[in-house]
């Protein structure tokens, strides 16, 4: 038997924790965490969220450190932190809110232009993380709502800042509406905002 006081285990123990702690998962993520990571990208981030608890939080947005810290959060958690996050990585993503029928609430995701598909925290714990789908707010609504088995009735594209915690809707798109009508068919979309270094 290895007395506790030999260097050769406290050696052995300290290598261990760095392992575990350098394992996905196995420690709190920060914000410098993510943004620090040279091979982020829309799948890698996904994985990373992988043993987040689901915990709702109506109508608001949580703070990025106690989203990470806690390991718990929501769909619009996620989906905003997403955005922040793939945006600086040079990604064009676009924040999009689909409300359903029957289900007293709307559901976010990050939808991210050059992979055509989104992020949505129901999937992180799939292989196949990334849901394919058109680029049209009807074409994503249609696509969360089919996922949650409901009936969508309108969807918007939103933006989100973390130091105003400001939403703002750019397009809504009505179910009923003729497609030919709907918003983001019609305008050209508005340039994601640059984000700051």
């Amino acid at each position: 038997m290895v007395p506790a006081s030999n260097p050769l285990r406290a050696r052995l123990a300290a290598l261990v924790a760095a392992v575990v702690l350098s394992l996905p998962g196995l420690h709190a993520l920060t914000m410098e965490d993510l943004l620090g990571d040279p091979k982020m990208t829309p799948k890698r981030f996904a994985n990373l969220f992988e043993n987040f608890d689901f915990e709702l939080h109506p109508f608001d947005v949580q703070n990025p450190k106690s989203f990470l810290a806690t390991r718990s959060g929501d769909c619009i958690d996620y989906a905003a932190l997403a955005d922040y996050v793939l945006t600086r990585k040079g990604y064009e993503t676009r924040l999009i809110r689909v409300e359903m029928v029957g289900k007293n609430m709307g559901h976010a995701v990050c939808y991210v232009t050059e992979n055509r598909a989104y992020l949505d925290y129901n999937n992180r714990k799939y292989a196949f993380n990334l849901k394919r789908c058109g680029p049209t707010i009807r074409e994503i609504a249609t696509k969360v709502a089919d996922s949650f088995e409901a009936n969508w009735t309108f969807a918007q594209e939103f933006t989100f800042d973390y130091q105003t915690y400001l939403k703002r809707a750019i397009f809504t798109v009505v179910k009923t509406d003729p497609p030919a009508t709907d918003a983001d068919r019609i305008n050209p979309r508005p340039p994601h905002p640059k984000p700051n270094p």
